[in-house]
């Protein structure tokens, strides 16, 4: 049976369902589950769902991190290693685009992901969780919602004195069947179009600094900025000093103070489309599972839009 739940932090209700607020018909699978939880999955294999763990962990080369290293040096025991980049469209200029949902199928195939699997995404980030959510977005997508994020990443899982691997991680191909839910994903032309129209609001995880166009990006070339008329709500903002995610109550406050309408249509832009699924997953803790993400996000943008559609207070753009 699928475990389907409430997506706050509560237990599994005996019906192992519950209906959320206007999102009356809309069943949401529990996005975040505890290191208790995840300790106890490990343990047992009574769970009516086969557990499938992903370090997720990815990092701007300016960190200096290399995360499958780190991974091979410390990981939760029975995960297996997502690597963003690799399971990517590769043929775009673009960093880590969605690949194609065969693609996508084969990668996660490869990692023991099978459409019986409820996978439960990490990663090993200073924050908490930093990359992970962008996988927990990827897998509904693609059209699997038995997904779920270890709150607080690998770093509450040691601080709460949970065990280690160290080594390679061997899973046993799995088959996997992906269908791309192409209204879960937006376009530059979509975000351009949207200028005029004004169909979906657009809420940009980066820092306030990136931006309002003082603080310089992370890639060469890039310049800092925002696009017309969306809104910004740093990805850190969803969090607590602890690296928790805070409660929806708290979120949807957040929201409000943006003057984001969360009954509206809402689109999540960033850098590069990792952080965007922050917003994504805040929204769907306060019921609304359908934010879409621009997944060219800042790069594409900065790198196709005219000079007068960068928005900045510093450099902007010049022809």
């Amino acid at each position: 049976m699928s475990h389907v739940v409430n997506p706050v932090r509560c237990e599994i209700t005996p019906e192992g369902k519950q209906r959320i607020g206007t999102m009356s018909q809309q069943l949401l699978y529990r996005a975040l589950v505890s290191a208790k939880w995840v300790s106890e999955a490990i343990k047992s294999s009574q769970t009516g769902l086969t557990v499938r763990l992903l370090d997720a962990s990815w990092y701007l080369p300016k960190m200096k991190r290399d995360p499958r290293r780190e991974f091979e040096e410390r990981h939760i025991p029975g995960a297996a290693f997502f690597d963003i980049d690799q399971c990517s469209d590769r043929t775009s200029p673009y960093d880590h685009m969605l690949p194609s949902a065969g693609d996508f199928s084969e990668y996660v195939g490869k990692l023991g992901v099978s459409n019986d699997s409820h996978v439960v995404v990490y990663d090993a980030s200073d924050q908490g969780l930093f990359s992970a959510p962008r996988v927990w977005w990827m897998f509904r997508v693609f059209g699997h919602e038995a997904v779920s994020l270890l709150d607080g990443g690998l770093k509450n899982w040691l601080r709460e004195g949970c065990p280690v691997s160290s080594g390679k991680s061997h899973p046993v191909p799995a088959e996997f069947h992906a269908t791309l839910d192409r209204s879960m994903v937006k376009t530059h032309m979509d975000v351009k179009e949207n200028m005029e129209s004004h169909q979906f609001q657009v809420v940009d995880a980066r820092s306030a600094g990136r931006f309002m166009g003082i603080e310089a990006e992370p890639r060469e070339g890039i310049e800092p900025g925002h696009i017309p008329g969306s809104v910004n709500i740093p990805f850190t903002d969803f969090l607590t000093e602890m690296g928790m995610e805070k409660s929806p109550e708290d979120i949807r406050r957040m929201f409000q103070e943006k003057k984001v309408d969360l009954s509206k249509p809402v689109v999540a832009t960033c850098g590069s489309g990792v952080t965007a699924c922050h917003v994504a997953l805040g929204a769907y803790l306060c019921g609304k599972p359908d934010v879409a993400i621009y997944d060219g996000a800042w790069v594409e943008w900065f790198m196709r839009a005219r000079p007068e559609h960068i928005i900045s207070e510093g450099r902007g753009k010049t022809l």
